[in-house]
């Protein structure tokens, strides 16, 4: 019995990777929007009953695609900063970021599907959060290791900007000052803005050579978040731990 069973997981395993192997292959010729369990199933030879079976439509389908996306781009950040986890605070941060760029440049239609446009009609459910947070929780982790070792330089902050700095902290990072959360939410979306501008053409005719200019913008990402760059000097070389 335990050996019929084990089959037809394994069975279930191999089924399930071939219909994501195929929407993928899908994605890419067509695009989320047009993605559609009929067409998965008849490439793949199933009876569209069949396929319900694994995916009971399909935006579980997606969300299943959306949930490896962001694990596997989680994954290849986790591995980036762990050959540099020994390293300054402005390495592992840069570390990271390269290998969201480098990622994104090896899967196009993934990226895209994460962080391109909405699918029409599609809501992403809570289950995507914990993979969609990995990489943000890296680098938070980055900042609160620098924070409690020689510190960070706070940046400014707008009076203004005061109680969304405090709620941004409260939801997530109670331990660092609001103003260098407030500076982390502004370099991951603009983290991800340079990747999207790479790899969606924006960067056609501006920006030549894409590498180094992309090295020193998340550089300078983490230096506007309060990590000091090795040269800087002087007080604002020291950091800070103030809470506020």
């Amino acid at each position: 019995m335990s050996t019929a069973k084990g089959a037809r997981a394994r069975a279930r395993i191999e089924v399930t990777a071939a219909i994501k192997d195929e929407a993928r292959r899908q994605l890419a010729e067509d695009g989320a929007a047009k993605l559609s369990l009929r067409a998965v199933a008849r490439e793949l030879g199933m009876v569209s009953s069949a396929l319900y079976r694994y995916f009971p439509s399909r935006d579980d389908l997606l969300t299943a695609l959306i949930i490896d996306a962001y694990d596997s781009l989680g994954a290849a950040a986790e591995a980036a900063h762990a050959k540099v986890a020994d390293a300054g605070p402005i390495c592992r941060w840069t570390a990271v970021c390269e290998a969201v760029r480098e990622w994104a440049l090896g899967h196009p239609h993934e990226y895209a599907l994460i962080y391109g446009s909405p699918v029409p009609g599609y809501v992403a459910p809570a289950t995507t959060v914990p993979a969609a947070s990995r990489v943000g929780l890296l680098l938070i982790g980055i900042v609160r290791d620098a924070h409690q070792g020689a510190g960070v330089a706070l940046p400014p902050l707008p009076a203004e900007l005061g109680p969304e700095a405090r709620r941004l902290a409260d939801d997530l990072a109670p331990d660092l000052p609001p103003a260098v959360v407030t500076a982390l939410v502004a370099a991951w979306a603009q983290l991800y803005g340079l990747v999207g501008f790479e790899l969606f053409g924006q960067f056609n005719r501006v920006v030549e050579d894409r590498e180094p200019f992309f090295r020193h913008a998340v550089a300078q990402l983490g230096h506007g978040v309060g990590l000091v760059f090795p040269q800087d000097t002087g007080t604002g070389g020291r950091g800070s731990r103030a809470g506020s």
